[in-house]
Parts: C-alpha cells; structure tokens; sequence
C-alpha cells in the first residue's frame, strides 16, 4: 500500500467489540495470564506490553505510522518535540564526542546543545545552513553526528539532503534531521541519507494545537539505543495524545496540501510588498535555494517568513494590528499564527547569535493554516498597511 493509505489503515489493537476506530488504552500497566508470561516479558522475551512508559497499543500504532510515513525502520514516541531531539542527543552521543550543528535550529535546541551538552562532555561547532562549503572542514576526528533542520526554523534556509547524507557518509558519522516543518509528506530525509529524523507531533502533525508529543524514527539499532534510553528516565508520550496523533495522521496529506497551497498564495501576493525589504518561502523562485528545495521537496510546507522594513517597532505594530491571526507559541495550527521570533522563540540567543542567523528585528513568522486564502492575505495586508 502507499504510504498515505498505511498512515489511514494501520491499527495496532481491536478489542473483542471489533471496534472500527482504535480505542483508547488508557491505562498504566498491563496484567499477565501467569507468572511465566510475566517473566518472559521482563525478559524481553516476548512483545507484551508490560507499562505505558516502555509501550502503549496508542503510542505503538501512532508510531508505526510515522514510520510508515517516514520510510525507516523503526520509531519511538516522545511527550514533546524537544524531549525526542534530547533523548536523540543523550542516547548516541556520549563524553567526547562532537556535534556538528547548522546554525540556525529552533531556539530550545540551541539551548540543550550550547548550555546543556558541554555538562555532559559533549562538544560541538556550529556551521552556517547556506554555507555548506564550510560544514567538512569543521568535521572533527571525534565528530559523531551531524544535526540540521531543513527548512531551518525560522528564516527558512534549505539545507542539501543529499550533500548531507553523502557527508556524513564520507566521514562515517551519524546524520540526524529535524523534519518538522517539512513533514514526511513534503520530504524524506531518509531516502537521502538520514540515520534519524525527528518531529515535535505538536505542529503539523496534530494540526489543530491540541496536544503535545514527540518522535524519532531511523535506523532500528538506533531506535533500540534510543528507546532503552528514553524508557528509563521517562518521556513517554501518553496513550491520550498518541490516540489523538494517530487520528491526525489520517488526514495530514489533505491538511499539509491545503497548507501548502495557502501559503505560496500568501508568499507570491506579499513578494514586491512596499513595506518589506524581504520575504522568503522554499517555492518562491526568488528564494536562494529555490533550486534545492524543489529537488527534495514535494510542496513548501506551510511557513512563510518576512522582514519588515520598520524593524522591532514594525514588527509589533503588525502583530498588534492583526485581527484574524493568532499570536501564540505554536505552529502547524488550522488557524494561521504570527510570530516574532527575535522576542519569542529565539529570545534567549545573544544578539549577535540572532543575526548570525538571519533573525533579525523585524523578522516575522507566519504559519499559514487552513483559513480561505484571501480571508489570511486580507488580514496581514491591513496589518502591514497599519
């Protein structure tokens, strides 16, 4: 089957009501027929499920959708996006090892490797996302992995897939990738090369801000380091939100097109506005890695970002104009969202780290969600004209 109708047609468990949607196993433990049973599962004997936070039929089914989604060979489920790219990090990186990292990543990503990694012994260099020219000559004898985000969150920066995996390959090193923005229905970081790819399940894959989650799928030796990890010190995803994300996964394709599709409506009919000096959009022929993008993309995904010509003063007028939009700290929404991530997201960055990352003053981020298109363009332009 393609692996749209998998995401639509995996079902892990029916109960003896042969219910036709998947119900909900909330419950913390599991009960064994005897002793043996129970022993053979503590032994990684059998497939049992012993505890929701080694393993749910929920968070199972939702994962082997991802999976399916994904093209790799095995996944495990987080409660949020961040607890997936820690566990990644803390499960396959030990003391002294090396990260190389693109630059520009999601603001609490940056603070888990520059604050929180060197307590551990873990070092790393940080390498520019539209410079890959410069990423082999920071690679270290201990370099064990190379981190990115493509689309990079939030200036948009298209990183090679395929450069990447033939890099790391060439050096034997591990390449993790941030999917996030794009989703698997836009690209497969996979089939270029990947060993990990991770989500936070909180955007675009639950799609409607309901709920908070996490996953990491790739290569299952990985996933098994990873799992073992996680199952000890516990950020399991709750069969609740698993039940809701495996539910959200039967419609991302019709979601993430629609998404899609609004969004280069918005970015064309904003491209040449007088009041931006900039505007930036992976299917805009105008963007810098246009060329890229269209390579390994299937569609835009969803974000689109600017840069208002009045800087910070600009940008919070324009937040504080609009009417249809939400301001909130999420994305992937049916409801479209602006923000501005130089005081949100990416406040904690230095101001030199933000503009060594393109973040700057005036930057804005919109999600673009599921509204009629003209309703969204209506709204940004009279706030661009206020």
């Amino acid at each position: 089957m393609h692996r749209i109708t998998r995401a639509i047609r995996t079902q892990t468990e029916r109960t003896n009501e042969m219910e036709h949607s998947t119900p909900m196993f909330l419950t913390s433990s599991f009960c064994f027929d005897d002793a043996e049973d129970m022993r053979a599962a503590f032994a990684d004997e059998s497939d049992d499920n012993i505890y929701s936070r080694f393993s749910n039929p929920n968070v199972k089914e939702f994962t082997d959708k991802m999976v399916a989604l994904e093209g790799a060979e095995a996944g495990y489920a987080t409660a949020s996006g961040m607890s997936a790219v820690f566990g990644s990090f803390m499960a396959l990186l030990k003391k002294g090892d090396h990260l190389l990292c693109c630059s520009s990543i999601f603001g609490s990503t940056h603070t888990v490797i520059k604050k929180y990694l060197p307590n551990f012994g873990i070092g790393y260099t940080y390498v520019p996302a539209d410079k890959p020219e410069e990423w082999e000559a920071a690679i270290k004898p201990d370099t064990k992995m190379i981190y990115l985000e493509t689309p990079t969150n939030p200036g948009l920066d298209i990183i090679d897939l395929e450069f990447a995996g033939a890099l790391a390959k060439k050096h034997n090193v591990l390449l993790s990738v941030d999917n996030c923005f794009a989703t698997p229905l836009a690209q497969r970081p996979v089939d270029f090369g990947a060993d990990i790819v991770v989500h936070s399940a909180t955007k675009w894959l639950d799609g409607q801000g309901r709920v908070l989650g996490g996953v990491v799928v790739g290569k299952k030796e990985l996933i098994n380091d990873i799992y073992l990890f996680c199952r000890s010190t516990g950020p399991a995803l709750s069969p609740f939100n698993a039940w809701v994300l495996s539910k959200s996964l039967e419609t991302l394709d019709v979601r993430m097109e629609r998404h899609s599709k609004n969004a280069l409506f918005i970015a064309t009919k904003l491209e040449g506005h007088e009041k931006l000096s900039s505007i930036r959009y992976p299917f805009l022929k105008s963007h810098p890695q246009h060329e890229i993008a269209v390579k390994q993309m299937q569609s835009g995904g969803g974000i689109v970002c600017f840069e208002l010509k009045g800087g910070l003063e600009a940008g919070r007028n324009f937040l504080n104009s609009l009417k249809i939009l939400s301001l909130t700290a999420n994305l992937g929404d049916t409801r479209s969202i602006a923000s501005h991530p130089a005081s949100t997201t990416h406040a904690k960055l230095t101001e030199e780290e933000r503009q060594a990352v393109n973040i700057t003053p005036g930057l804005i981020r919109i999600s673009v969600g599921l509204e009629h298109q003209e309703d969204i363009l209506d709204d940004i332009l009279q706030a661009l004209e206020a």
